[in-house]
């Protein structure tokens, strides 16, 4: 009777131990909603017009520029054709005429056709496009330009359903945009501090972004910039998850260990 209670008080000792740790587990993986929902208290911020945005170009930057005038031929020996590169069709305007596009050099120039060299690095595309014009007005009549960034890309990196490096249709992404493009973030993704490092004439920056505060719209950071690279930080549950995983194996091998040990030196 002593060895068969003493046998009980083991086991009955065991399923309290493990009923326990069940228990701690539970708790800690409860999460709240305000961790993972994104655009918390929106409905606090007053409507406002939209931000005119602009990217502002920058070295390496591939443009495509085509100049058109009332007087045609005029305009042809601005628009130099049979390019081909690596890109997929974006510099392939409707009626299946390619055009040649200009690379942005270290320091900030392009080389235009007759006008020359024209340092355009740093500026808005739209101070870009005045500038062509204003040079180009000294060869034809009424000008006017068309100039698009081909290469537009960032990269996002992290806890993301498909990390990788993206090439944008449109110079006006936000980073909403940006995350979805990648599958969203993992349960994992820590939506408090999203990483953004940008460079901007030469200078590279970081900033935090907080996905769950709706006021991050309303900052720089809201509109991707062209080579910007967004790191989505693993949360507390993926950082322990990453200590714990190997060892939980080992962890509970070495306690049924003890548990049969103690069952059969009790006997």
């Amino acid at each position: 009777m002593v060895i068969f209670a003493t046998n009980y008080n083991i086991v009955r000792t065991t399923i309290r131990f493990f009923s326990f740790v069940t228990l701690i587990l539970l708790l800690a993986s409860c999460a709240s909603p305000k961790k993972i929902e994104y655009f918390q208290d929106i409905e606090r911020l007053p409507s406002s017009l939209s931000e005119k945005y602009e990217p502002v170009l920058q070295p390496d930057d591939l443009l495509l520029i085509i100049v058109s005038s009332s007087e045609p031929e005029a305009a042809m020996p601005y628009n130099l054709g049979s390019y081909v590169s690596n890109l997929d069709d974006s510099e392939t305007i409707s009626g299946g005429n390619r055009y040649q596009t200009y690379l942005i050099d270290n320091d900030g120039n392009i080389t235009f056709p007759v006008i020359g060299k024209l340092k355009i690095g740093g500026m808005t595309k739209s101070e870009a496009v005045g500038l062509l014009r204003s040079e180009l007005l000294k060869y034809i009549k009424d000008p006017i330009i068309m100039l698009r960034i081909v290469n537009y890309k960032y990269s996002v990196m992290g806890e993301v359903a498909r990390p990788g490096s993206f090439v944008s249709e449109t110079e006006r992404t936000t980073l909403p945009e940006a995350i979805s493009r990648a599958g969203d973030l993992t349960i994992f993704g820590n939506r408090k501090e999203i990483l953004v490092i940008r460079e901007s004439n030469g200078v590279r920056t970081h900033n935090f972004v907080d996905l769950t505060s709706a006021d991050f719209i309303n900052s720089p950071f809201y509109y991707v910039d062209q080579n910007d690279v967004i790191y989505v930080k693993p949360n507390r549950t993926r950082v322990n998850a990453s200590a714990v995983g190997p060892n939980i194996g080992i962890g509970i091998s070495i306690v049924s260990l003890a548990v049969t040990l103690i069952a059969v030196l009790t006997r």
